[in-house]
């Protein structure tokens, strides 16, 4: 099973994000796209809506069987996406992962926590 993986505040969720998962299913014959709804990004200065209110808006915008929109970040108690990563791979050993992301998001990769882990890590999807 190869699952991608869209992170991020969604704050809010939008069609970018929705635009971006079904992209990524058609090209990459993801079988599965998670967005992993973050409890805060180290990256920005102020702080997400409330969690609850992300995760309804993000339930809105993508309605897809393939789609799960979690909270998987805050119940795994990771801050870093690296780590993040790391324990889903324990988690769901038979799974491979991609992670999604935006062109946005690219152009300040090298500020992430362990940014070289991620890419030694798992394939990623610009």
């Amino acid at each position: 099973m190869v699952i991608g993986l869209l992170g991020g505040s969604f704050d809010p969720a939008h069609d970018g994000h929705a635009h971006i998962t079904r992209e990524a299913m058609k090209r990459m014959g993801l079988d599965q796209v998670w967005w992993l709804v973050s409890p805060g990004n180290p990256l920005k200065a102020r702080q997400p809506a409330p969690m609850a209110d992300r995760l309804a808006e993000a339930h809105k915008v993508m309605r897809h069987p393939r789609v799960k929109i979690t909270a998987l970040e805050a119940a795994l108690g990771t801050r870093a996406t690296a780590d993040t990563l790391d324990r889903l791979r324990q988690i769901y050993p038979g799974v491979s992962f991609v992670w999604l992301m935006g062109a946005d998001n690219l152009v300040q990769f090298h500020r992430w926590e362990r940014w070289r882990d991620i890419l030694r890590g798992v394939a990623v999807g610009v």
